[in-house]
């Protein structure tokens, strides 16, 4: 019998064959597991998303488009059975009549100046505390940073007493300035910009004091710029909240040319009488500033490379 010599020892030849042959059945023996098309995997994963995502926009779009369409419908058609999506009569009379009854114009100026500039004041403060919070070493600024967070558990309403004192003990009742004051510091906006800050290196900093930049400098031509994504995501929220306010603006202003858009709405509505044509072509007009705002500045909210700053 052959030997096969391996090293130090020598195995048979016939063993060898037989092991060769006894590995090549079993593995033949043995199926292979089936890989799955990545095309099918995909599609088992999108379909159902998907599914689901444009069911929602039909959930959220529908009483959306209900409520533009309405708005070009005549009075006597609104409440006709059987209801219709689309107008049976397209009517711009809604659009006509809330034009030439109100000062939209003077209603339109007042809410934008109050958006605006609240905004702006907003984005600023919020900003420069949550840089404060973020980067700065200091145990009180905990504590200052929980009791900022404690005010989101309080509802609007425990508040507005307490702010209307205050607002008129400042001289600011029935004045513009009187609803832009209280909404300038903002607990939302502050956690936003203190969380995204705490994502800057802090090397980036110590590299803008070395060459002699002071915070301003930093704050301004640093910080800022690296959350515009904050920035943009803030203006668009503070902007809706603004635009849309009711309460707060009813509450402190009294003079009808003082008046914001919301609060002009509710005077169409009347004590007995309600021209629902009228009211719909109007809230139809005060959504189309948001919905441009939105479109503008939706490309902006995205995420920023914080590190793009920093050399290797």
């Amino acid at each position: 019998m052959t030997a096969i010599e391996t090293g130090a020892a020598a195995v048979p030849a016939a063993d060898v064959a037989t092991a060769t042959v006894r590995d090549a059945t079993s593995s033949a023996r043995t199926p292979r597991p089936r890989r799955r098309r990545p095309e099918a995997s995909r599609l088992s994963r999108v379909i159902p998303t998907s599914a689901l995502l444009w069911l929602l926009v039909v959930v959220y779009a529908f009483p959306v488009l209900w409520f533009v369409l309405s708005s070009f419908k005549p009075g006597s058609e609104l409440f006709s059975l059987p209801l219709h999506l689309l107008p049976q009569e397209w009517s711009f009379a809604g659009y006509q009549k809330a034009w030439s009854r109100f000062d939209f114009w003077r209603y339109f100026l007042n809410t934008g100046l109050v958006a605006v500039i609240t905004t702006a004041l907003a984005i600023l403060v919020s900003a420069a505390t949550g840089y404060a919070l973020a980067k700065f070493r200091a145990r009180w600024l905990s504590a200052f940073f929980l009791c900022i967070l404690a005010t989101t558990m309080l509802p609007t309403e425990v508040i507005l007493p307490s702010t209307f004192v205050v607002i008129r003990d400042l001289g600011l009742y029935n004045q513009l300035a009187g609803v832009i004051v209280p909404s300038v510091i903002t607990a939302t906006g502050i956690f936003m910009f203190r969380q995204y800050f705490r994502t800057v290196p802090d090397e980036l900093l110590d590299a803008a004091r070395i060459d002699g930049a002071g915070e301003f400098s930093i704050f301004f031509r640093i910080m800022l710029p690296v959350a515009k994504p904050i920035v943009f995501t803030l203006a668009i929220f503070s902007f809706q909240w603004r635009w849309n306010d009711y309460i707060w603006p009813l509450i402190v202003l009294n003079d009808q040319k003082n008046y914001t858009l919301q609060v002009a709405l509710r005077s169409i509505v009347g004590a007995d009488n309600i021209d629902w044509s009228v009211l719909l072509s109007a809230s139809v007009i005060s959504l189309i500033p948001m919905v441009v705002l939105f479109l503008i500045f939706q490309r902006f909210i995205m995420n920023a490379d914080i590190n793009s700053g920093l050399k290797d």
